[in-house]
C-alpha cells in the first residue's frame, strides 16, 4: 500500500513537471542558449555525468570500496552497490532509447516555434536527431539518483550534478527543457525501482 501511494505521488509529480517543461519549451530554446558553455571544462564535466562508462569505472570502484564484506555477507553484498550504480545507468539509458524510437521527436532547430516528430518510414529504428527523452540526462539522473539512495548524505551533490548535466544540453541547444525533465523522470524512477527490488547496504 505505501509503495503505491509512494508510485502515485511520483506519477503526479512527474507529470506536473512535464507539463511545466512543455511550458517553457519555446522561451528556453530562445533564451538558454549557451553553444560555448559546453566546450569549458565545467560543461564538460557536467555533460561527462551522462556517458555511460562514466558509471561503470564508478560502479567497479564501488565494488572494490565493498569488496572485503564479501567474507561476512556474502559475494553478492560486494558486488550490489556498483552493480546497481552501473545498472541503473545502463537500464536509464537503454529504456531512454526505446522511448526516442517510440516518442520520435526530433531535437530543437527542425523548425521554430513547433515540435517535429519523425516520420516512422524514416530510419524507424535509428535515434539519431531525435532528443525526447535526452540520453545524457537519462544515464545521469538513473545513475545519480541510485548514488543518492545509497548515500544519502551526498544526496544534494548527486542532483546537483545531474541537473547540471540537463541544463548544459539544455544550454548546448541540442534539447528543449521537457526532453531533459522526462530524462530525469525516467531515471529517478529506474533508480527507485531498482533499490527497491535489490535492497542494498546504505552509508549514512
Amino acid at each position: 500500500m505505501a509503495f503505491l501511494r509512494s508510485a502515485l505521488r511520483y506519477l503526479l509529480i512527474s507529470s506536473l513537471a512535464l507539463a511545466l517543461a512543455h511550458l517553457v519549451d519555446w522561451w528556453a530554446a530562445a533564451h538558454v542558449v549557451l553553444p560555448r558553455f559546453q566546450n569549458t571544462d565545467l560543461g564538460r564535466l557536467l555533460r561527462i555525468q551522462g556517458f555511460l562508462p562514466t558509471w561503470i569505472v564508478v560502479g567497479a570502484a564501488l565494488v572494490l570500496v565493498d569488496w572485503p564484506l564479501r567474507s561476512t555477507g556474502g559475494r553478492w553484498t560486494a558486488f550490489r552497490r556498483g552493480v546497481l550504480v552501473a545498472g541503473s545507468a545502463a537500464l536509464s539509458g537503454a529504456l531512454g532509447e526505446l522511448l526516442k524510437i517510440v516518442i520520435r521527436r526530433q531535437r530543437p532547430g527542425q523548425s521554430p516555434g513547433e515540435y517535429v516528430f519523425r516520420e516512422w518510414a524514416d530510419r524507424p529504428f535509428s535515434t539519431a536527431g531525435l532528443g525526447l527523452p535526452s540520453s545524457h540526462v537519462v544515464v545521469a539522473f538513473g545513475a545519480l539518483a541510485m548514488l543518492g539512495l545509497l548515500f544519502p548524505r551526498a544526496r544534494p551533490v548527486c542532483y546537483v550534478l545531474a541537473a547540471g548535466c540537463a541544463f548544459s544540453r539544455v544550454a548546448a541547444h541540442a534539447h528543449f527543457v521537457s526532453d531533459v525533465t522526462l530524462a530525469a523522470i525516467v531515471g529517478i524512477g529506474i533508480a527507485g525501482l531498482l533499490s527497491r527490488r535489490f535492497p542494498a547496504p546504505v552509508t549514512r
